[in-house]
This record gives C-alpha cells, structure tokens and sequence, in this order.
C-alpha cells in the first residue's frame, strides 16, 4: 500500500482507521466534509492530509484519491437519509475506486445478518434482515461486490472509542463526564457486543493488506458480550460518577421518534437490545491471527480520556 484514502475520516471508525495506517508509517488523505474538524483532528499528525469534500460531488472524491491504491470507507449518514442516499454514495465510491483502479475496504455493520439466535453469527450465516436498514445493508453489499476492483466487506457490532460520537456508549459517557443525569439505551441486564474502535481499525488494515481477504465478509468481534450493568460499573469505577443512570427503553425512542426523523429510524434497530447478534471470529483468527481485543476496562478508560482532553 502506498497511500490510503480514509472516507468518514471524521467519524470515530474513520478516525481510528486514520490513527492505525499512521502507526504502520502509510500515507493517508483524511476525506470528511467538515475542514474544521478534520484540521482539529489531524493537526500535527505526520503523513495526514487532510481533505475537505461532498462525498456525493464526484470530483471532490477523484481529487482526493489521487495517488492512493486504496480506499477505506467508514462514512456513516443519518438513519433517515439512508434509503435514497446510501446506495448513491457507495455507487460514487466504487466508480471513484474503479477510475483510480484503488482496492476498496468498507466498514460495515451487523444489520443484514438480522435477528439473533443466541448463537455465534458466522461469514456463512444466512443473512435474512428483517428490517428496512438491514435490507439496505444487504443491498449495498450487493453493489459493492460488483464492483470491478478487489473489495473486502468487514462486519462490526456497534462500536465505542476517541471520537466516535454517534453510539449509545457516547450518549452515556458525555452525561457521566458532564455530572448529568445519564442515560443507558436498551435493557441494562441483555449482554451485547460494543467493539472498541481501535480494534477494528487494526482489523481492517490487517485484512486490505492480504490480496486474499478481497472479495470476502470479514465478521470482526469485540472483546465479548457486555451487560449495561457491567459497563455502568465500569463507568463509575473509572470517573466516580454516582448519580442514577436512566434506562431509554423502544417505546420512549418511539415517542420522541414522532418528532425527530433520527429517532424514529432508530426504533427498528432496538431490537438488537433483545435478541443480540453476537460475531464469529474464526474465519478472522484462522485466516489472520487473533482478533485484537482490548478489554472494556482499558476501551473506556482510553475513551473517557480523549473525551475529557477534548472537552467532550
């Protein structure tokens, strides 16, 4: 790989996979559509350039992945701007990789494998989504293997880490930091996956630099399930917070979904607050080697200390 360009580098997956190619000495244009917070992020970081752009204006992709054989997509839109945007926007990238002629790694998420059953999801599970998001998800996966470039799909539970902001673990951890009334989504004794993204960011470099992991699903674990009670005690273990944390359950997000687009999209997706999708990986640790895997204590620690660094 001589220089990579990092799609969503903004975004705490983006900012992750940035931070990762780094550490390995590669080149990277760092792509997002705020200058400000890409130059407040990036500042200082050597082999950064920062690139400042629409991902849906062509142009600004093409100027961006000048001189880069690979491009990591980690850009994530609003739930409600999903079904008309999602499959214009990676439509744009995969013609963007195929005039650079650049391989292709998406961060993706678990939503087209659906309901869980308890059991570990595997590359070979069926992927049957019950939801309008998860269809999409499938979708994409669908364009995105078409494409006329080696492309490699990676699978993440939802996530938490420096600077991912838009994740249930964010929404607890600002309230805590700030003293606030703090607020938990989803049942506090369901035990599910949160993946911190440092881990997945090695993962995913790890497999675009093997030719032999394009054209494949990649499922990237966490470091195991975790209860809210669990990351609660973490929490207040690591920071001293000491007032209650609230429950958000389905039907408040359905309340509040009848005036906030956002909210109301993200009442289908509570049903992995019930039954969790849980990850295999096997097929990463037979074809790769051991998943990274930071232990919650230690993810949350790193966490918490950007957020406070940043004011957060």
């Amino acid at each position: 790989m001589k220089k990579a360009l990092v799609l969503g580098a903004s975004g705490g997956m983006g900012y992750a996979i940035v931070s990762e190619l780094v550490q390995r000495g590669i080149r990277v244009n760092a792509f997002a559509r705020n200058r400000e917070k890409l130059d407040r992020l990036f500042r200082g970081m050597v082999g950064v350039e920062a690139h400042a752009g629409d991902v849906f204006h062509k142009d600004d992709l093409l100027r961006a992945v000048e001189g880069c054989d690979l491009i990591f997509h980690a850009i994530n839109l609003p739930y409600h701007h999903w079904e008309k945007q999602q499959p214009q926007l990676l439509r744009n990238i995969v013609g963007t990789a195929e005039k650079a002629r650049a391989k292709l790694a998406i961060v993706d998420n678990i939503y087209a494998y659906g309901r869980g059953d308890g059991r570990p999801v595997t590359e070979e599970t069926e992927k049957m989504p019950h939801t309008k998001k998860g269809k999409i998800r499938l979708e994409l996966e669908r364009i995105a293997f078409k494409a006329e470039v080696p492309v490699l799909v990676a699978h993440f539970p939802d996530y938490y880490g420096p600077n991912a902001e838009n994740t249930y673990l964010h929404i607890l951890l600002k309230d805590v930091l700030q003293n606030k009334k703090a607020n938990y989504v989803g049942d506090k004794k369901v035990k599910r996956e949160f993946l911190y993204t440092s881990d997945g960011a090695k993962a995913i470099v790890d497999l675009s630099l093997r030719d032999e992991a394009y054209g494949q699903n990649w499922n990237i674990p966490s470091a195991g399930a975790i209860s809210g009670e669990e990351i609660i005690r973490l929490v207040r273990a690591l920071t001293g917070y000491e007032k209650k944390v609230s429950v958000v359950t389905k039907n408040m997000i359905r309340f509040v979904g009848l005036f906030n687009p956002q909210m109301r999209e993200l009442t289908e997706m509570m049903y992995l607050n019930e039954v969790p999708v849980v990850l295999s990986g096997e097929k990463f640790e037979s074809k790769v080697g051991p998943v990274p895997m930071t232990p919650y204590e230690e993810g949350l620690r790193q966490t918490i200390h950007f957020m406070k660094e940043k004011q957060v």
